[in-house]
């Protein structure tokens, strides 16, 4: 059903890996470094943000702890806030979308072109190459150190209205997608009504039939127990985002040289466990929100060249929104110029 069970040979998730070995030591005492991700703590993400946590206490002899934050409770649910936050230092890290990034890097998009990728293992070798790396490297600019890209799955569309089995069965659906422009721009000229909405009201818009449907990686339902509010889950593949794990730079350059390598060990760490827990689980979670309820359909060749054909037709809107330069460079990494 899925193509991840192909990947799990990967040792290694990003170029760049660092060696280091030895306890981390702060050169001024111990330091708590708070956490925040939007998801519940049982996600992919918020078992991430604990296995990093673990990992940093374990690399820093407990000379750094983190605490996790789940559920967007230190911003409001508001991931765009979080960003904000997270530079002028009233958050000390994050796990966020790339997709909200985008709000402030356009070239963050480059990875959410519409069925840009083939299948998950040039996803990945675009994440660990390159392009990953100064995807990473531009956190700069918003005063973050980016430590990893993580991976995420494939994303999906669920609806209470009707299966997807090809472009036009979006017609009509009131669909809610991250407060981002690209989004907007791929499901609006396929008929969908694409519907920017904080994710944290997501369910009550699901119960309340404000909106019929989402997409998202299928352990985002699951976790959030969508399944009680829709009926269909279709494995469109449509779009590809990432996950950053970062701190707020002032914070990380308080840190000396060994704790800050200890930290970013950690992050790659964190950035592998969740590669092959998302890959390792999704045939899985799959199958569970059908046993849950819901119904399950994957695209026909023929209905997955039909959507593919219809994004391509729609990258000229998108160049605006991922930087002509941006684009360009990522359409020949991928050997698609």
């Amino acid at each position: 059903m899925t193509e991840s069970a192909n990947y799990l040979r990967r040792a290694a998730v990003f170029a760049g890996v660092l060696a280091c070995s030895g306890v981390a030591t702060l050169a001024q005492g111990q330091e708590t470094v708070r956490l925040a991700v939007g998801d519940p703590i049982g996600s992919a993400v918020g078992m991430s943000a604990e296995h990093f946590a673990e990992q940093v206490a374990e690399a820093t002899d407990g000379q750094v702890e983190v605490e996790v934050f789940a559920d967007g409770v230190l911003f409001g649910g508001d991931q765009n806030a979080a960003v904000n936050m997270v530079q002028n230092g009233s958050l000390d890290a994050v796990i966020l979308s790339t997709s909200v990034y985008a709000s402030f890097e356009p070239c963050m998009n480059a990875i959410s072109l519409p069925y840009l990728f083939s299948d998950y293992d040039q996803f990945v070798d675009y994440l660990e190459g390159e392009p990953g790396q100064q995807l990473l490297a531009s956190m700069d600019r918003l005063n973050t150190e980016g430590l990893a890209l993580m991976i995420r799955t494939f994303r999906h569309v669920t609806n209470s209205v009707r299966p997807i089995e090809s472009p036009e069965d979006l017609e009509g659906l009131t669909l809610r997608v991250p407060n981002n422009k690209l989004w907007v721009e791929f499901f609006g000229p396929l008929g969908a009504d694409p519907t920017p909405m904080d994710f944290t009201e997501v369910y009550t818009a699901l119960q309340l039939g404000t909106i019929d449907g989402q997409e998202n990686p299928v352990e985002v339902p699951l976790a959030n127990k969508f399944y009680e509010v829709q009926d269909y889950l279709s494995l469109t593949g449509h779009i590809a985002d990432g996950y950053i794990l970062a701190f707020n730079q002032d914070l990380w350059e308080e840190f000396d040289d060994e704790t800050q390598s200890a930290l970013r060990q950690a992050a790659q760490d964190t950035a592998r466990f969740k590669l092959e827990h998302d890959l390792g689980e999704e045939e899985r979670m799959v199958a569970e929100l059908e046993d849950r309820g819901m119904e399950v359909n994957e695209l026909t060749p023929e209905a997955r060249e039909a959507f593919q054909e219809r994004a391509l037709e729609l990258y000229p809107r998108f160049e605006s929104l991922v930087g002509e330069q941006c684009m360009a460079d990522t359409l020949d990494y991928l050997g698609r110029n």
